[in-house]
C-alpha cells in the first residue's frame, strides 16, 4: 500500500528525482520567529496533540558567499512546534554557541569544521588549528527543566524550552567536566526498572577508547539527577554515534575505522575526513552492563560484528540468553571529500543504508545476521514506550525506489513479525528528514496506535511543510506550511503538554 502528497498520478509517483529539488534545501534559515501560526494547507490536525515538536540541525550553511563544506558543519538551530488545541505555532532560534557569536559578528568562518569546513586563508591558516567549534546542531532533548541541543564531540549547551533562548553550556549539574563530549543520542529507557530514565555516554577516543555510560533521572523532583555512572575501556579507536538498551545492557557496534590525524594537523582535511575504513578491519559489538540491570558491575563483553558501518540502530532486546539489535548498515564509512560539493553529489556512488538484524549470543562469542529490509532507509524507529523490548512495527525514512541509493522521499512502516509494508510518499519533489513517533497513549497493547510527524521539503514551493500521518496505516491526518525553509537536518523529540 502507498500513498503520495505531492501527486496522485501513478505517472509521475515513481518518477526519478530532479537533483535540483533536492539541494534547494540547502539555505540559510533567514528568520528567527516567535509563535508564528503554521497554515494548514491540507486536512485537520488532531486534538489529541499536544506538546512540542522540538528539532535541531543545521540553519546556517553559508557565511559571507562561502559554503560550509559538509552540511553537518553548520550551526544548530532549534525549532519548536507547539501542538495546543488544534493549531501550531512555531519558534526557532540560532543556537548561540560562544563560535556561533564570533562568526555571526565577523561574517566569515572563524573556525574549522569537522567535517571539511575550512578558514579562509587556505592550508596555512589551517595548519595547525585543532579547536573543535561546537555547533550544537544534532540533536535536542529535554531533561529536567533544561532543553539541551547536543554535539557529541562536546558539552551540551542549555536552552529555554519555551523561548528558546541560549542559556549557555551545561554541565548536568556537575556531571561533566569542561568541554566533556556528551552523546546526541541518547536514549530513553521508558521504565524497564520502576522508572524512566535517560541513558546516554560520552566517549574519548585513541589507540584505546574509554566509553562513559551515564543513566539520569527524567520524572519528579529528581529529574536531570545522574542516577548511575561507569566507565569501560576498549582496545581500538571509536567512532560512536549511536547505541541500543535493553533492561541489561547497553550495546554499541565498533566500527573497523582507522583514523589518521595529519591530514588534519596539516591543515589538508577535517577530522572526519580524515575517517577510513579497515578493509581488513573487525567491527565489535561492545556490551556494557547497565547499573540498572541484573549484570550490574559485572565486566563489558565483545562480541565480533558484521562487516560495514553503522550510523544508526533501530532498537534492541533480549531474548533468552541472545541480544537482539536491528540497525541500518552501510557497506562503507559515507564521507565528502575535500573536492566534492555535497549539494552535487551522486547518489548512485554512495552506499545505501540497510535494516539488518543480528542475534548475539555473548557468552559464546557468536553473531547470526540477518536482512529485515533492501530499501534504502535511515532514521528508523519503535514507539518509545517499547524501547528495549521486542516490537513488531517499525517506521523509517526511505528511497523512493526500493534498491539502490537515493535522497530519503518516503516513510515506510514495517512489520518485523511477517514482513508487511506500507509506505507513504512525498516523490517526485518531496523530501523527508526523520520522522517522529508520537503514542497516542500509554499502553503498550496498542503499539501502532498514535501518529507520525515529519518535516518535508517541498520543491514545488521551495519550502518547509508539517506533515502529520496516522501511525497505523500512514493515512495523512493534516499537512501544514512552516513560514520558514527549513534545510534538510537531524534528529528531534517530543515533549508531551
Amino acid at each position: 500500500m502507498q500513498t503520495s502528497y505531492l501527486t496522485t498520478s501513478s505517472s509521475n509517483k515513481h518518477k526519478t528525482f530532479d537533483k535540483e529539488d533536492w539541494s534547494s534545501a540547502y539555505c540559510n534559515v533567514e528568520k528567527e520567529l516567535n509563535n508564528a501560526e503554521l497554515n494548514l494547507s491540507k486536512g485537520s490536525i488532531p486534538k489529541d496533540l499536544s506538546g512540542t515538536f522540538y528539532r535541531n540541525g543545521p540553519g546556517r550553511l553559508e557565511r559571507g558567499g562561502r559554503w560550509v563544506h559538509h552540511p553537518f558543519d553548520g550551526d544548530g538551530m532549534i525549532a519548536a512546534f507547539k501542538f495546543r488545541n488544534g493549531n501550531v505555532s512555531l519558534t526557532n532560534r540560532f543556537v548561540r554557541t560562544k563560535e556561533w557569536e564570533e562568526e555571526e559578528k565577523a561574517q566569515k568562518f572563524l573556525y574549522r569544521g569537522v567535517f571539511g569546513t575550512q578558514k579562509e586563508g587556505g592550508v596555512l591558516a589551517n595548519a595547525l588549528d585543532v579547536r573543535l567549534k561546537n555547533i550544537a546542531n544534532t540533536h535536542v532533548v529535554k531533561l529536567g527543566k533544561e532543553l539541551l541541543a547536543l554535539w557529541e564531540a562536546s558539552s551540551p549547551y542549555a536552552i529555554n524550552p519555551v523561548t528558546l533562548e541560549t542559556i549557555g553550556i551545561s554541565n548536568l549539574k556537575g556531571v561533566l567536566k569542561k568541554n566533556e563530549a556528551f552523546s546526541a543520542h541518547p536514549h530513553f529507557d521508558p521504565g524497564h526498572h520502576e522508572e524512566p530514565r535517560m541513558v546516554t555516554f560520552g566517549v574519548t577516543t585513541g589507540p584505546k577508547s574509554t566509553i562513559r555510560l551515564m543513566e539520569f533521572s527524567t520524572e519528579g523532583k529528581k529529574a536531570g539527577s545522574l542516577l548511575s555512572d561507569r566507565k569501560d575501556s576498549f582496545n581500538g579507536f571509536a567512532f560512536l554515534h549511536d547505541f541500543a538498551i535493553t533492561p541489561n545492557w547497553a550495546i554499541f557496534l565498533q566500527n573497523a575505522l582507522s583514523f589518521n590525524p595529519l591530514p588534519f594537523l596539516l591543515g589538508q582535511k577535517g577530522a572526519a575526513q580524515c575517517l577510513a575504513s579497515q578493509k581488513d578491519g573487525a567491527s565489535k559489538f561492545l556490551l556494557i552492563p547497565r547499573d540498572s540491570g541484573k549484570f550490574a558491575g559485572e565486566s563489558p563483553k565483545t562480541v565480533e560484528a558484521p562487516k560495514g558501518f553503522v550510523f544508526h540502530h533501530l532498537n534492541a532486546w533480549e531474548e533468552k540468553e541472545n541480544i537482539n539489535i536491528d540497525s541500518i548498515y552501510y557497506d562503507d564509512f559515507p564521507s565528502i571529500g575535500p573536492d566534492d560539493d555535497f549539494r552535487e553529489i551522486d547518489f548512485d556512488l554512495l552506499p545505501e543504508g540497510i535494516l539488518k538484524r543480528c542475534q548475539i549470543n555473548p557468552n559464546k562469542n557468536k553473531f547470526i545476521a540477518t536482512t529485515l529490509s533492501n530499501q534504502c532507509c535511515e532514521f528508523a524507529m519503535v514507539n518509545p514506550l517499547l524501547e528495549g523490548k521486542k516490537a513488531r512495527f517499525c517506521w523509517m525514512a526511505t528511497a523512493e525506489k526500493k534498491e539502490g541509493n537515493g535522497p530519503l522521499q518516503a516513510i515506510k512502516k514495517l512489520d518485523l513479525f511477517n514482513n508487511e509494508e506500507i509506505i507513504w510518499s512525498g516523490a517526485p519533489r518531496g523530501f523527508i528528514g526523520e520522522p517522529i513517533f508520537i503514542p497516542l497513549n500509554s499502553s503498550k497493547d496498542s503499539e501502532d496506535q498514535g501518529w507520525v510527524i515529519v518535516l518535508v521539503w517541498n520543491s514545488i514551493r521551495s519550502g518547509t511543510d508539517l506533515v502529520i500521518l496516522n501511525a497505523k496505516d500512514l493515512s495523512e491526518q493534516a499537512i501544514l506550511e512552516v513560514p520558514i525553509s527549513i534545510p534538510h537536518g537531524l534528529h528531534g523529540s517530543w515533549v508531551e503538554e
